[in-house]
């Protein structure tokens, strides 16, 4: 599997926006410029590997010009602020939008949650 870019990080707090959306995300500082949008990712956190979504760009949604990545990681919840997280983006799903409302942008992430399950569904098959 290619992997389309690679960075990693100390996971720092953010607003707790994801986590209000029903999508609690990792908060990572960007030192390169990777193309806006949603990904289909690993992240490796002390050894661990998981799968991701990953955002790379500006909250577009919250009237946000901050360039930054935020990965929300499937099926986990723990604490790991101040811990390092590599994260390899594999697949770009979609272009970063604004949306209307919070309930739009919900069911967006939900259908690129599904999107990204089929591709590594797909990958390991």
């Amino acid at each position: 599997m290619k992997v389309l870019h690679m960075f990693w990080g100390k996971v720092k707090k953010g607003k707790n926006r994801g986590k209000g959306l029903g999508f609690p995300t990792v908060n990572i500082s960007l030192h390169k410029k990777i193309p806006e949008g949603i990904y289909a990712s690993k992240v490796q956190i002390a050894g661990a590997i998981q799968v991701g979504a990953a955002f790379i760009g500006s909250a577009k949604t919250f009237e946000e010009k901050d360039y930054k990545a935020e990965v929300y990681i499937l099926d986990f919840n723990q604490n790991i602020y101040d811990k390092w997280v590599s994260i390899k983006l594999f697949k770009k799903i979609r272009d970063n939008k604004k949306f209307n409302s919070e309930k739009e942008l919900q069911d967006q992430m939900k259908e690129d949650v599904k999107q990204i399950k089929i591709f590594f569904e797909n990958e390991y098959a």
